[in-house]
């Protein structure tokens, strides 16, 4: 295949894979222009043919702030080679550089560590990945539903439809972005809907599974969330800098500022902040707040079998075969490319765009996180598909 059209085939195909949510706008004006990106090249002069391409990687993250992103984190690892990159401000008030090592919200990649979670408890026998969750959680679906499994919601066959939010545009959930919406109240509103289809039936990618995953984990061992997930993943991948905030809308720690782009009625466009803000809603869905060197750690340890032990571990590689279409696991997703798999989950939350991916085998890993102005766009962010674009080619 020419270069070109590979080009083309994966940017259209990274854009079907990654897309973040169903909000979209268009900034019609760039922040000003900041200091150069700052990348660590981990190879020789000569690039051998596996090696990730540092040029590549570095264009990718030229101009940063623009339009389309105010900073962007990433690295690239594996037994081919690593690379490290950082581009962007730290906010657009001071436009000093970026942190490189800062903390960001991680979005949906928080389903990675709460499907490793449950198949955790599900290796000590303390969840059955056949039973229904209404033997675990009686009443919480109601009559209407049907029996449907612990699997079925790892992977998103569950039939149950979203939960209520606190709006459905930028402005109205921005409105509301101090209130405290449980995810009880999240399971509840879904529930009240009724089926969206059989169990098993079809593929759906939805927060409502992983939430209700979130309340199973709570109810089995009669703690946290929170408190589990550390236990059983993020203290063994060594995630010291990863932590969930609940109602907490700041972020601890070092950390770059995240920004909205908003459009006027007169046509110019204004970047909100949009860093505090709070995720109670998103809970074992998206609430996690992490850095790309956790979610590397967290990334090739679970590859690894050091997290989840293999019988178990399966399930975050094996996408239902009965279903057309579909590419989710418990966890992850599987994404085919010029002869390799990739597994990978991505992220957004208001100003921050994520992605973990990489090879069964390891050979190739990408994180990033990057500040997008529009992170719950219908599209891909720009800056976010010349990084993929330049990792995995």
């Amino acid at each position: 295949m020419h270069a070109r059209r590979r080009t083309a085939v994966l940017a259209a195909s990274l854009v079907a894979v990654l897309t973040a949510g169903p909000l979209a706008a268009t900034a019609a004006a760039a922040p000003a222009q900041a200091p150069a990106s700052t990348a660590a090249p981990a190879s020789t002069p000569t690039r051998p043919a596996t090696a990730p391409d540092a040029e590549a990687l570095t264009a990718a993250l030229a101009g940063l702030p623009d339009q389309d992103a105010t900073a962007a984190l990433v690295r690239v690892g594996g037994t081919d080679g690593a690379w490290r990159g950082s581009a962007g401000v730290h906010d657009l008030a001071s436009a000093s550089p970026a942190d490189p090592d800062a903390r960001f919200r991680a979005g949906s990649t928080t389903k990675v560590v709460t499907a490793a979670a449950v198949l955790r408890l599900a290796a000590e026998r303390r969840i059955d990945l056949n039973t229904p969750i209404q033997h675990y959680l009686p009443g919480l679906l109601g009559g209407r539903f049907r029996p449907v499994t612990v699997r079925q919601l790892l992977n998103h066959t569950s039939g149950i439809p979203a939960g209520d939010g606190l709006g459905n545009s930028f402005e109205e959930v921005y409105a509301h972005r101090f209130d405290t919406l449980t995810p009880q109240q999240v399971a509840a509103s879904a529930a009240a809907k009724g089926p969206e289809f059989r169990p098993g039936a079809q593929q759906h990618y939805l927060n409502i599974n992983y939430t209700i995953l979130g309340l199973l984990i709570e109810k089995v061992t009669g703690r946290s969330y929170a408190s589990e997930a550390t236990r059983l993943v993020l203290a063994p991948a060594g995630m010291k800098d990863t932590y969930f905030p609940g109602a907490e809308p700041r972020i601890a720690g070092p950390h770059n500022r995240g920004y909205q782009a908003v459009k006027g009625a007169d046509g110019t466009t204004e970047f909100v902040d949009v860093t505090e803000w709070n995720q109670s809603d998103r809970f074992a869905a998206g609430d996690m707040i992490s850095t790309t060197a956790d979610l590397e750690r967290l990334l090739t340890s679970l590859f690894r079998g050091r997290l989840v032990p293999g019988p178990q571990l399966r399930e975050m590689f094996t996408v239902p075969a009965h279903i057309d279409g579909a590419t989710y696991s418990a966890g992850l997703q599987r994404f085919p490319y010029e002869g390799k798999v990739y597994w990978l989950k991505s992220g957004g939350r208001y100003g921050y765009n994520t992605l973990i991916a990489g090879t069964r085998d390891l050979g190739r890993t990408l994180v990033y996180s990057v500040n997008s102005t529009d992170a719950k766009g219908q599209d891909m962010n720009p800056v976010a598909q010349r990084i993929a674009m330049a990792a995995l080619k």
